[in-house]
């Protein structure tokens, strides 16, 4: 896959006077233009190292996903399940490889951001308005997926460290609070390098947790009466079910949605361009995705079969004190990757409002613009508290293209590699899987929704 070559490379090794131009164009910037690229976020800090990459890419990937795993596989069954599992690793790997290949493909400019790559390959506003709400809606919705998440994840702490009759219960809403409480401090931080410990600490955390629940299922042992057939018992169920869990597959590889500006961080000269630590980093979080997915996933479903929960580790209820650490791994994985994709869309806010609105780039900004973000997804995580459809919804309608077949799409209009080789023959299926990944999982994610919706009693 590092070998391959595209066969136009008209874009890549553009004519002397197009470096040139490039150059000046960099040149030409004001020192205000550069204080402003100073202070954003994603271009602040360019010192990081290839491991930065790989704990980052591992908290971005490894999250919320892999506990929906074994329920995913309980509506996909044995077969179509493993298939769609390794095919899903393959893919994004693929699509990944050849983001960090496009970061730094025109000689003398680095595509920073991912709409910059959409702009380059589609045209400057036909790229913002392909690329900028797609990737608004992996980045807030995964925020707001991890606000449930963490609210959920100190809520079960709660319930079984605190299970005795003078204990009250609280609401889910009370500790997605909390969980948020968090976030109103950590928000504050400038940029990824700045985030880089309570990165690393998430990363540590996801293999931790994915760990002790595929161990802990073993200790459990295979359920009495355990089925594997579909959970759903009439044919529309079963339809929808599969959909939606399409969606959860499409929600555990979400990482595509940070990785420019991730590799933004790195430094880069002519002689060691940043996709060599890059994609050295992505390897690494490749491997560790696969040994934390596959074992949860599997052996989840295969020791709960069609009984398994939303999420794997509220059918854990024994050891307590396990099952207690777990949670906590959990809260302080989600609370670093939450911060990861909240990154980009700071960027962004701040972006349009200093070069766009011409604000001032001040501190104050900042923490308004940083503060209400928060506020914002924890009222839509307090609003919305529909863990596993929301799962199935926002990964069918928005990381499928911006994971599986964006990169490919835009590979093939750069590159324009020649027809039937194997370059385009392998980004049309990707291209082709995709979409359909994209159409079908958002109709079982929606029905999901409507389902909880009506469990939750917002109307009946």
């Amino acid at each position: 896959m590092g070998t391959e070559s595209p066969t136009n490379q008209s874009h890549v090794a553009p004519e002397d006077e197009s470096i040139a131009y490039s150059t000046a164009e960099i040149d030409k910037r004001t020192a205000e233009e550069k204080a402003i690229d100073d202070w954003l976020p994603i271009t602040s800090s360019r010192n990081a190292k290839w491991y930065y990459a790989a704990f980052h890419n591992v908290t971005a990937m490894v999250g919320a996903g892999v506990l929906s795993l074994p329920s995913a596989m309980s509506n996909l069954g044995w077969g179509p399940g493993v298939v769609i599992l390794v095919l899903s690793w393959i893919i994004t790997l693929y699509t990944l490889w050849q983001m960090v290949q496009m970061h730094e493909m025109v000689p003398g400019k680095r595509f920073d951001r991912y709409h910059e790559l959409g702009q380059h390959a589609f045209g400057d506003k036909l790229g913002l308005w392909i690329v900028v709400p797609q990737q608004l809606i992996c980045e807030v919705g995964v925020d707001i997926v991890y606000m449930v998440t963490g609210g959920k994840s100190l809520q079960k702490i709660h319930d079984l460290v605190c299970n005795d009759k003078h204990c009250k219960p609280m609401k889910t809403s009370y500790f997605i609070m909390i969980f948020a409480s968090v976030h109103f401090v950590l928000a504050h931080l400038p940029n990824f390098n700045a985030i880089a410990g309570v990165s690393l600490a998430a990363a540590v955390m996801s293999l931790s947790y994915s760990t002790i629940a595929w161990t802990a299922s073993v200790h459990k042992g295979v359920q009495e009466n355990v089925q594997y057939g579909y959970r759903a018992t009439t044919t529309p169920g079963t339809v929808f079910g599969f959909l939606s869990a399409l969606g959860d597959v499409a929600f555990a590889y979400a990482g595509h949605n940070v990785v420019l500006e991730i590799q933004a961080t790195i430094p880069s000269t002519s002689e060691k361009p940043s996709k060599g630590p890059m994609w050295k980093g992505v390897l690494i979080a490749y491997i560790v995705v696969a040994i934390c997915y596959f074992p949860v996933a599997l052996i989840g479903y295969w020791m709960f079969g069609n009984d398994v929960a939303d999420n794997i580790l509220i059918s854990l209820n024994k050891p307590t004190w396990l099952i207690v650490a777990a949670n906590m791994f959990v809260v302080i994985h989600v609370i670093g990757s939450y911060q990861l994709y909240a990154m980009p869309v700071f960027d962004m806010i701040e972006t349009v409002m200093v070069k766009k609105w011409r604000f001032k780039p001040t501190r104050v900004l900042r923490f308004v613009v940083r503060t209400v973000y928060v506020a914002f997804t924890m009222f839509m995580g307090i609003t919305f508290p529909f863990f596993g459809a929301l799962l199935g919804f926002f990964g069918g309608l928005a990381f499928a293209p911006t994971t599986y077949f964006l990169p490919c799409i835009m590979w093939l209009t750069i590159y324009k590699p020649r027809k039937f080789s194997i370059s385009w023959i392998t980004n049309w299926i990707c291209i082709i899987l995709g979409v359909l990944l994209m159409v079908l999982s958002p109709i079982g994610g929606l029905r999901q929704i409507i389902l909880n919706a009506k469990t939750y009693g917002f109307y009946t």
